[in-house]
């Protein structure tokens, strides 16, 4: 892959608990490229956050652990790198936007504060530049009257604002990564859309990389263009957007696809639910942790775990019966 800019071999995370231990990650390899704007979608519990805040070295020790793999950025591996190491990467390189940001702020410190520190830390400017950076990062994410704001705490925030100024914060050095996650799931629809217009913007202006978290297909389909698709700590699907919702070829896409309302297809179709839940990963699945769910399942989808393979040059999928998965779609 040219222009590699991050690249993820093998990773794997663990929890300690004291039902057993937890298999978040099972092995999961990526790439990214310069300027390329990728979405990590499946659902809840999957693995879709704590694969990158297992790059970043965010994951809680204990009970968390990296057990395998490496995540090389520009050359240098995430996982090896100490916490002074990797603080000079959180927030200068890699940008982080966190799912719920009234948690994510301090609530005892202004949002200039918070704002200022981050690029007094990485980029060395004075407490008046700083202040100045950030009342210009503030007015870029469209908050009015940004240099007033830069007094009022989170709270005096909406949810939305508090959105922004985390995309704010996250931006404020430049980073060549931003990685948000799921950073309009407490929105109203009308903020969403807002927020993810004005991240589209922001990757067309500044040329940035771009990894959003989701699990929502529909937000995806306006932002990205390649799709991996999460489950069970494993990765099962990678497509580019269009492919993946043209031609699905793993029986879980299909069902997340099939959950989705679309304006080009029969209004009275009846929207599909996947039946069970997703599994509990205290021992690692040596089958594919989506059988018991599948209805397209046979007996080798229940003794050994597929491994993603090519089906084209830039379509990848995890699945035993995918020929005759094929034949069901077309």
């Amino acid at each position: 892959m040219e222009n590699v800019l991050l690249e993820v071999q093998g990773l794997e995370t663990q929890f300690i608990t004291p039902n057993g231990t937890v298999h978040a990650i099972n092995g999961v390899s990526f790439g990214i490229t310069k300027g390329e704007s990728i979405g990590l979608v499946g659902e809840s519990g999957c693995g879709k956050s704590v694969t990158m805040l297992s790059i970043l070295g965010l994951v809680p020790t204990p009970p968390g652990k990296i057990t395998a793999g490496t995540a090389l950025f520009e050359g240098q591996d995430l996982l090896k790198m100490n916490e002074a190491q990797l603080q000079k990467i959180r927030g200068g390189q890699i940008g982080f936007i966190f799912q719920d940001p009234m948690t994510s702020f301090n609530p005892v410190l202004t949002i200039g504060r918070q704002i200022t520190e981050t690029i007094e830390v990485h980029l060395g400017l004075t407490s008046d530049l700083a202040r100045k950076r950030a009342a210009e990062l503030l007015d870029m994410v469209g908050i009015p009257k940004a240099k007033d704001r830069l007094n009022d705490y989170p709270h005096q925030f909406s949810g939305g604002m508090r959105q922004r100024a985390m995309i704010a914060m996250a931006l404020a050095c430049k980073p060549q990564i931003l990685i948000a996650d799921e950073p309009t799931t407490a929105l109203d629809v009308t903020i969403q859309a807002q927020i993810i217009e004005l991240v589209k913007n922001l990757r067309n202006d500044l040329g940035m990389t771009i990894i959003w978290i989701t699990h929502d297909l529909g937000v995806i389909a306006n932002l990205a263009r390649r799709v991996i698709v999460m489950y069970g700590g494993y990765f099962i699907e990678e497509a580019p957007v269009k492919e993946l919702f043209r031609n699905p070829q793993h029986p879980y896409t299909l069902g997340l696809l099939g959950s989705l309302p679309r304006l080009d297809s029969d209004q009275h179709k009846q929207l599909v639910s996947i039946e069970g839940a997703p599994p509990v990963l205290l021992e690692k699945p040596e089958f594919c942790p989506f059988a018991k769910r599948c209805n397209y399942a046979n007996e080798v989808c229940h003794i050994a775990n597929p491994v993603l393979e090519e089906i084209t040059p830039d379509h990848r999928v995890a699945c035993w019966v995918k020929p005759k998965f094929r034949n069901v779609q077309s």
